[in-house]
């Protein structure tokens, strides 16, 4: 077909301007459009600054070390360093600040040789004190859209499916919102009027700030804001409705230019490029795995019939590629995509945790980051009222043992105060992802990767049917977890999850699980 599209092509002499870049998912974009389509003419690294150095320096300590690049420095190792020193320019900047605090004529500058803005900055943080979220899931979209209309470039929003909020069913590849207790009011032409929204959020920030100096009550309390506002609007936690928030403004200050938002569902290791099971850090499912392979936690509440919806981060890095040639091509248009595998290839949670369990049990001397003994307790998921009643058996027998130890001269805190305090942490951050209600739609990005040519479908993958559940979660993942994201150090200090914590979430302030499966 002559009319095919095609991503190396489409790339060719353009500039592409990344944020986020010291993150996970950005190191295997870079990682993929640096192998993948050689004849770039450039990548511009938007960098925060400050104590870790400048830009460069960033770079070269926290992303070209990166093991990402492991394949590619072992195939053209040369190559890469010359691509690093000639065609990888860093620039420190903050994408919160007017003009990414480098004045308006440097921003002009850059805004002159940047030909594709991809923004996969964000705070993942389920339960980010609400000034923080704001500001680089919402407020920093300003800033991006301005270099974006100046550049006269294409701008890919990397979002997140769970912008759905609230929503059950079918969830298309749409804009629609969730319906939430207060309504989000809409301007003059009809759009959701994210401004005034902002506003009320920042004096409401202003008021808690004003009534706290102490600096961990100030985050405490934040924190807690945020978790009110997102569910009176619809959404679980401050992530979502923050960086729903975000989409909107992307949509405004993009009206009339091309934007493609590209949205994951939960994102976890590399399926194949540019090794399997590439992982850093901890992400969703992996902080219930550590728990349980402590011994920390031996239930949750969860629908196993529920369809949970994981993604491997290079077809969500494929995606975002295949998005980001489409608008360079054309026509000038808003498109959203959802990468996940619901539709095609659905897991039920169900499943998911009993095939981690069953390799755990089988071969957890293979995993010696991850596990310190063989684990011969069961996990088991349970609804939120056998949950409700579980724990508060568990605390109250906990609570009288506690005691008993005090009063003999003993410490109070013990191995089943850690499991409560454990299990109560993870339910508030993650229940909502485990007892979804919802099923997300991709058939606008299949759509989209049946336009390019067999070798670009061959090259950049975002077919989840090629997924085989129980391989990639019993052998590549969990491979990948113990060799990438585990450090030695770090897997002791994993031990300390729910101190690690309580400094970001008061557990008192809130019922249990506070992750509501509405």
């Amino acid at each position: 077909m002559t009319n095919e599209l095609s991503v190396p092509a489409a790339l060719s002499g353009k500039r592409i301007l990344l944020t986020g870049a010291t993150g996970f998912l950005a190191k295997v974009v870079l990682e993929k459009l640096i192998r993948s389509a050689p004849e770039v003419k450039g990548v511009i690294l938007l960098i925060r600054g400050g104590e870790a150095g400048n830009a460069r320096e960033r770079f070269q300590r926290q992303i070209a070390t990166s093991s990402i690049f492991d394949t590619l420095r072992a195939e053209r190792g040369p190559w890469l360093e010359r691509f690093f020193d000639e065609r990888l320019e860093c620039v420190t900047g903050e994408v919160t600040q007017d003009c990414f605090g480098l004045g308006a004529e440097r921003f002009r500058e850059l805004a002159a040789r940047t030909d594709l803005v991809i923004n996969a900055a964000a705070s993942v943080n389920f339960r980010e004190p609400l000034d923080e979220a704001l500001d680089i899931n919402t407020l920093s979209l300003r800033q991006l859209t301005a270099l974006a209309r100046a550049a006269g470039a294409p701008l890919v929003q990397v979002s997140t499916c769970y912008v759905n909020g609230y929503r059950r069913g079918d969830i298309l590849e749409d804009s629609a919102a969730p319906a939430g207790r207060a309504a989000i009011g809409r301007d003059r032409e009809g759009q959701h009027d994210i401004g005034a929204l902002a506003g009320r959020l920042c004096r409401r920030i202003e008021a808690v700030k004003a009534r706290h100096a102490d600096p961990q009550v100030l985050d405490r309390e934040l924190t807690a804001l945020g978790i009110r506002e997102a569910k009176r609007h619809g959404w679980n936690d401050t992530y979502t409705f923050t960086k729903w928030m975000g989409e909107q403004l992307a949509m405004q200050g993009m009206r009339g230019r091309p934007l493609t938002i590209v949205r994951p569902s939960i994102i976890e290791s590399t399926l194949r490029d540019p090794a399997p099971g590439w992982l850093e850090g901890v992400k969703v499912a992996d902080a219930v795995i550590l728990a349980y392979a402590r011994g920390r936690t031996s239930f949750f509440p969860a629908r196993p019939a529920g369809i949970i919806d994981v993604i491997p981060a290079d077809l969500v890095a494929n995606a975002i590629l295949l998005a980001a040639a489409e608008a360079l091509a054309g026509p000038v248009r808003h498109r959203i995509y959802q990468c996940c595998s619901g539709a095609s290839n659905p897991i039920l949670v169900g499943d998911l945790i009993r095939l981690l369990q069953d390799e755990a049990r089988r071969n957890w001397r293979q995993y010696d980051k991850l596990f310190h003994k063989e684990p011969k307790h069961d996990f088991r998921v349970v609804g939120n009222l056998r949950f409700r009643l579980a724990m508060a058996g568990v605390a109250l027998g906990a609570l009288a043992w506690s005691g008993l130890r005090r009063l003999a001269g003993q410490p109070g805190a013990t191995p089943a105060m850690e499991k409560l305090r454990t299990t109560r942490l993870l339910a508030i951050t993650f229940s909502f992802y485990a007892q979804p209600r919802y099923r997300f739609d991709n058939r606008g990005l299949m759509a989209l990767a049946a336009r390019f040519g067999q070798e670009d479908r061959a090259t950049y993958p975002v077919d989840p049917r090629a997924i085989d559940w129980e391989d990639y979660l019993c052998r590549v993942h969990m491979a990948g977890l113990n060799r990438y994201a585990l450090k030695r150090k770090e897997a002791r200090a994993a031990d300390s999850l729910a101190h690690a914590n309580d400094t970001a979430v008061d557990t008192r302030s809130y019922p249990v699980p506070v992750a509501d499966s509405p």
